[in-house]
């Protein structure tokens, strides 16, 4: 059966599963041997198998720019991404090496603050952070963790070389979909993972369990951990109701819980008052304690900012934690690596410029029409400029928007980022395989101890020469196969 579309590869841009040759990298060689013995009704067959799946298990996101909040059925392209063991390994590493370093350093602005008092690190960034919560100066978490789950954006450029987008140390989603994905893949190619050395993926509710567990006040026993979240109009609430399920937690809302005068933490059942050990918190730092932060928030608990400083409850993402989830803190990483662990970034960064000084900004403005614009604090693709694909108009918007709120904005190159085949077409027999531009979000959890997922949630663009993948705004997914090709 042949599926691949006319003119693919494309010349500019590095292709994960096809070589410049337009034959099958060895780790998808596997895969394409399948789809070519699999009659084309077939593979539709399962495909529209796979969409009634994921309307049934009521798989969603919620899209807020419609008219309302609207619920859409997670987008799932059937044909995976593939990587193979030896060049994950490397990039695990470096994820791993990433976050450790993020760790030190939160910490340390929290305290001592070191890193800027020997110049690695601005003042005038710090200043500057809409994230530095005063709130939690002079603490230290446990094992001085303060983002015990990071999701990292990461993209591949036409060379071939895997840089970081972005950190997201706040409330990092997808992992859901993630391990859907994975589980939809498997009814869909069952003879494939029974062939092949795709290395697995479902174990990250019993490492994100087991992370949380370790952020407990009290030894002994099994903790009572409760994920708490914004309510069911949350865009991400499939993956609270999700993640809590497959750890044995409890699904809360602010108004389930309540802090006594011990600064101990409750949970409200039928039964009466249950103590809470460990919070993992799916909403945001302003919300999360009235006492504290937003007095008209109705999503927190008031007091629990109390609780969690006397160490009576453990917060995963720790409050603060997002000082460092920051697009200008993001072009300080790799000096962060170096000064604390005193380690060269293993995954390097893409090339960024600061429009808080002068000669960068400047650089900014005259190169707009070829650079990526993005704010400072901003998620979701929202509020950014892509410079080659806006108009003239918008470029001159933007530029007065950098004038106005410099340490708001920094740039970077487009970078022409990886694609891979990506199944598009109206139907059975106009369908093929058409090169789209994806990127890939690893987890990583870190309390105790460092994990990292094998491979994570690739996010590809389903518009033709679109770099945009965020499901909110048009964008779909695949499932990522870590291969091990030596073992096939």
């Amino acid at each position: 059966m042949e599926l691949i579309c006319e003119n693919y590869p494309l010349t500019n841009a590095y292709d994960e599963l096809i070589g410049t040759d337009g034959r099958p990298r060895p780790a998808a060689k596997p895969l394409f041997d399948h789809l070519a013995s699999v009659d084309a009704s077939v593979l539709e067959g399962r495909r529209a198998a796979v969409d009634a799946a994921i309307m049934t298990m009521g798989i969603t996101f919620t899209v807020y720019s419609d008219a309302g909040n609207i619920d859409r059925a997670w987008p799932l392209d059937i044909i995976p991404r593939i990587i193979a063991r030896r060049e994950w390994e490397r990039i695990e590493a470096g994820l791993k090496q990433r976050l450790t370093a993020l760790n030190l350093f939160i910490n340390d602005l929290y305290n001592e603050q070191r890193v800027v008092k020997d110049g690695v690190f601005p003042i005038e960034v710090l200043a500057g952070s809409k994230n530095f919560r005063e709130q939690c100066r002079g603490i230290t978490p446990p094992y001085g963790v303060w983002a015990h789950v990071c999701g990292t954006d990461l993209v591949r450029d036409k060379d071939g070389t895997v840089y970081v987008l972005e950190d997201n140390l706040r409330v990092p989603s997808g992992v859901s979909y993630m391990l859907e994905n994975r589980e939809l893949m498997k009814r869909l190619f069952p003879e494939l993972f029974q062939s092949s050395a795709i290395l697995p993926v479902d174990d990250y509710p019993t490492h994100l369990y087991d992370t949380l567990a370790a952020l407990s006040p009290h030894a002994g026993g099994r903790p009572v951990v409760a994920v708490l979240t914004p309510g069911i109009f949350n865009s991400a609430y499939f993956e609270h109701s999700y993640l809590a399920q497959q750890m044995g937690a409890f699904l809360v809302e602010g108004s389930d819980l309540v802090v006594d005068t011990d600064d101990h933490v409750y949970m409200k059942t039928i039964s009466g008052l249950r103590r809470v050990d460990v919070i993992y918190r799916r909403i945001d730092d302003d919300f999360l304690d009235p006492e504290v932060f937003r007095s008209d928030s109705v999503l927190g608990i008031p007091g629990i900012m109390r609780a969690w400083r006397n160490g009576k409850v453990g917060i995963a993402n720790a409050p603060g934690a997002g000082v460092a989830d920051d697009k200008v803190v993001y072009a300080f990483v790799p000096r962060i690596i170096k000064y604390y662990l005193n380690e060269d970034p293993i995954i390097p960064n893409v090339p960024s410029w600061l429009c808080m000084y002068d000669d960068q900004r400047d650089h900014v403005l005259r190169n707009l029409d070829t650079l990526v614009v993005k704010p400072a604090n901003e998620s979701g693709g929202y509020g950014m400029i892509i410079g080659p694909r806006a108009t003239q108009a918008e470029r001159d918007k933007f530029a007065e928007l950098i004038k106005a709120s410099p340490r708001n904005y920094m740039a970077q190159p487009t970078l022409s980022i990886s694609t891979a085949p990506t199944l598009v077409g109206d139907g059975p027999l106009s369908r093929c395989l058409a090169p789209r531009h994806l990127d890939l979000r690893p987890f990583i959890l870190q309390s105790n101890r460092l994990y990292a997922t094998t491979g994570g949630l690739t996010r590809v663009a389903m518009t033709e020469g679109s770099l945009v993948v965020n499901s909110s705004q048009g964008g779909g997914s695949k499932d990522t196969w870590i291969v091990d090709v030596e073992a096939v």
